[in-house]
C-alpha cells in the first residue's frame, strides 16, 4: 500500500474537544465543543450534539449514530429518541434494501447453465 496516499494532517480549523454524557442504560451523547488550535474555546462556532445507542440482535449489537438538531444539552436530550428512531428505520431500509439486492442476485445466478451439471 503506497503510504501517499492518505493524509494524516490534522485540520487545525475543524478542531473540537468533546464530552460524553450517558444515562448508563440507552443514551450516549457526545458534546462537541468548538476549539481552536491553542485549545481555547472557538465562539465563532456552534457546538454539535451526536447521539449514540446500539441495539442487540441475534448477529450482534447494531450501532446507531445521529447528529442532534439541538443547541443545548437539554435540547440533545429531547432530539435524541426520534432521531434514533429515524436512524433505524434508515438501517433497517439499507438492510432490507440490501437483503432485496441478495435475493435478485441469486434468483439471477440460478438462472446460469453450465454444461456436465
Amino acid at each position: 500500500m503506497n503510504q501517499q496516499q492518505f493524509d494524516f494532517s490534522v485540520d487545525k480549523n475543524n478542531l473540537y474537544r468533546e464530552e460524553t454524557i450517558t444515562d448508563a442504560k440507552v443514551a450516549s451523547i457526545r458534546k462537541m465543543i468548538p476549539i481552536k488550535a491553542d485549545g481555547s474555546d472557538d465562539t465563532s462556532r456552534s457546538v454539535i450534539f451526536v447521539g449514540h445507542t446500539q441495539l442487540m440482535s441475534p448477529q450482534g449489537p447494531i450501532p446507531l449514530q445521529a447528529q442532534l438538531e439541538a443547541q443545548t444539552m437539554e435540547e440533545a436530550m429531547e432530539a435524541f429518541p426520534k432521531a434514533m428512531e429515524k436512524t433505524l428505520d434508515e438501517v433497517v431500509e439499507q438492510f432490507q434494501k440490501m437483503q432485496r439486492e441478495e435475493q435478485m442476485k441469486e434468483k439471477n445466478d440460478s438462472r446460469i447453465i453450465v454444461p456436465g451439471r
